[in-house]
């Protein structure tokens, strides 16, 4: 394994997940303060899903063609300009206006995200041996939805202590630094196909990653329903939470659910047993379906709501951390050897797809019957995943990976 490419391609991508989580926060908090509706929020974070579709299967073929170093400095230069871009938006603009300026600068900060995000992935299998790749994986996945949250917090921090352009500007300053660093020691073409792929390439043929990808759309989907604009605005609206408190809860929440994420070889093999991956996926997929309903069940029911969901949710993302990192896992074990980037992007265009319909449903949910809809709405996504995830086939001979040995590894 070569350690230098990975831990220069982990680090940038750690610096990107930081300005992205804050960015998210630091967008919904401001435009909530202005006035903005929760179906008007969800609308400018729209764009920014819709072009990780379109970026996972193009970056993808790029990927392949060109190197994974070149797609993921290319994704951190977009995020610079679309940060910068954002600090020439003013309260005085029309509302119309602005929010179709903010949409396009989310649609690059999406581009930019999920470039980054295929290309860090993806060169994961090419640095990694077998027998580290699960270990790998949960380490990438984990730490970076733990920073996620830690920019949530970031974005909030940051909007009370430099205002809406300062933070802007400071996260600016953090990316230039990190690409300067990446042109200079990521100088090493990573995962390029040793063939040139055709356009025509992009769609999955096979019929595992075709079913797994369907169950993450509706994994991501079921998160996303809840999280980006019904929770917040329900934390701030009806139960009266601070900017910081909402900020933060959110931020120990996806923090926790990273922590699990990077430990989930190790909960999973614990006692030294070897486990079924693609068994484990369906077990794991049907818990988080249990979970889901019984805090949907309760928050409508109106019973110590607050407390409801800061415990559910805590559960909830658990459990969810448990299934994502099975199956970030679970692509590249599926994945082609030599065309993973084009695999994990049309993979991730799933994931795309589920959540830009998770963050529509979550304000249309949430302004038609509250929160309690949006909880509702996410079960039945959840569903979903589990019925899907009970028609993966068994993994290819020879990347079958004991988590024990995995485990092993640390």
């Amino acid at each position: 394994m070569k350690l230098r490419n990975y831990a220069l391609v982990t680090g940038g991508y750690w610096v990107f997940t930081l300005t992205d989580g804050a960015l998210r926060m630091l967008v919904l908090l401001h435009f909530n303060e202005l006035g903005y509706s929760p179906v008007a929020i969800a609308f400018l974070f729209l764009a920014y899903e819709f072009m990780g579709i379109l970026t996972n299967l193009l970056g993808g073929w790029v990927g392949a063609r060109r190197g994974l170093n070149r797609t993921l400095v290319g994704g951190l230069v977009l995020q610079i300009v679309a940060l910068a871009a954002l600090t020439f938006e003013q309260p005085t603009w029309a509302r119309w206006l602005s929010v179709t300026f903010v949409m396009a600068m989310q649609a690059l900060s999406g581009i930019a995200k999920d470039l980054t995000k295929m290309s860090s992935k993806s060169a994961v299998k090419a640095v990694a041996g077998d027998g580290s790749l699960f270990r790998l994986v949960a380490v990438l996945t984990g730490s970076k939805n733990a920073l996620k949250g830690v920019g949530f917090f970031l974005g909030a921090a940051l909007l009370s202590w430099l205002g809406y352009d300062g933070a802007l500007w400071a996260m600016v300053g953090a990316l230039a630094v990190t690409v300067v660093v990446l042109l200079v020691f990521l100088n090493e073409d990573i995962g390029r196909s040793k063939k040139k792929p055709p356009l025509r390439s992009l769609l999955s043929k096979s019929t595992a990653l075709n079913r797994l990808s369907a169950a993450r759309f509706f994994l991501f989907g079921s998160r996303d329903i809840w999280f980006v604009v019904a929770l917040p605005v329900f934390l701030s609206d009806q139960l009266g939470w601070s900017h910081s408190g909402v900020g933060g809860f959110l931020a120990a929440w996806v923090i926790g659910y990273g922590v699990v994420q990077s430990a989930a070889p190790k909960l999973l093999a614990r006692g030294g047993r070897t486990v079924d991956e693609v068994g484990a996926t369906r077990q794991w997929a049907f818990g988080l379906g249990v979970v889901s309903a019984a805090l949907a069940a309760v928050v409508a029911a109106d019973v110590a709501v607050e407390v409801a969901i800061v415990g559910g949710l805590v559960v909830f993302g658990v459990v969810f951390a448990m299934n994502s990192s099975l199956h970030s896992y679970l692509v590249l074990a599926y994945a082609d050897d030599d065309e993973v980037a084009l695999d994990v992007g049309f993979y991730y265009s799933a994931n795309a797809a589920g959540r830009l319909v998770g963050t529509l449903l979550s304000g249309v949910l949430y302004l038609w019957g509250d929160l309690t809809a949006a909880l509702a709405g996410s079960t039945v996504f959840v569903v979903a995943a589990w019925l899907l995830a009970l028609r993966l086939p068994p993994l290819p001979e020879g990347v079958q990976v004991s988590l024990a040995d995995v485990e092993g590894g640390d």
